[in-house]
């Protein structure tokens, strides 16, 4: 085992840890969610089951998915399907709703803030890609151009979660402007160094 690895399952955790924190600050402001998490919020309230867990839910069949394509599972693959809703769900108990705008914006600022940095530290991990993240990549693997496809997903997901009455708002906006300038940044600080018969692919930054 590489001596880097507790290094590595640590930031793992951390970072997954926030993700589900840094939704629940986005559920809380009420100002617009990313596009999965239209869809998850658009399913809970259809459901009446907890928005946590039905991040892990849909992150279970998305990795279904994977058989087909072929595409095999990490150490964090597996640990993005059983923590990142259970975060979520944690942090909606203990964070109350909240009604003056300018304390919503803040959540809302604060949120996208800290989605990149828990992106940024468990892609940094090296531990495997996220659900949605291998479903892209495999499809691309199989001869399709990731950006289109990965648009697509995106579109047809948070065009799915607004009908099931998901939150599109300038959160949307704002998350799909400033996440990946914000993962861009993070990323190259807080990647553990890997040896150097090891490869060092990341793959783009797509939560839960």
């Amino acid at each position: 085992m590489s001596t880097k690895m507790p290094a590595r399952v640590v930031r793992l955790l951390a970072g997954l840890a926030l993700f589900g924190v840094s939704v629940a600050l986005m559920v809380r402001a009420d100002l617009g969610l990313a596009s999965w998490d239209v869809l998850h919020q658009g399913l809970a309230a259809r459901t009446r089951l907890p928005m946590g867990l039905l991040v892990n839910g849909v992150a279970l069949l998305v990795l279904l998915l994977w058989i087909p394509l072929r595409q095999r599972p990490g150490v964090g693959t597996v640990a993005n399907v059983a923590l990142v809703g259970l975060a979520l769900d944690g942090t909606l108990a203990l964070v109350p709703p909240v009604d003056p705008l300018a304390g919503r914006t803040g959540l809302l600022v604060a949120g996208v803030l800290l989605n990149g940095l828990a992106t940024a530290l468990y892609l940094g991990a090296r531990l495997g890609p996220g659900p949605r993240d291998g479903l892209m990549t495999g499809l691309a693997a199989r001869g399709l151009p990731l950006g289109p496809v990965r648009t697509l997903i995106e579109v047809t997901v948070l065009a799915v979660g607004w009908l099931l009455g998901g939150a599109v708002g300038p959160g949307t906006l704002l998350y799909a402007v400033g996440i990946g300038p914000i993962v861009a940044w993070l990323v190259p600080r807080l990647t553990v160094p890997a040896p150097a018969a090891e490869p060092t692919g990341v793959t783009a930054p797509c939560p839960a």
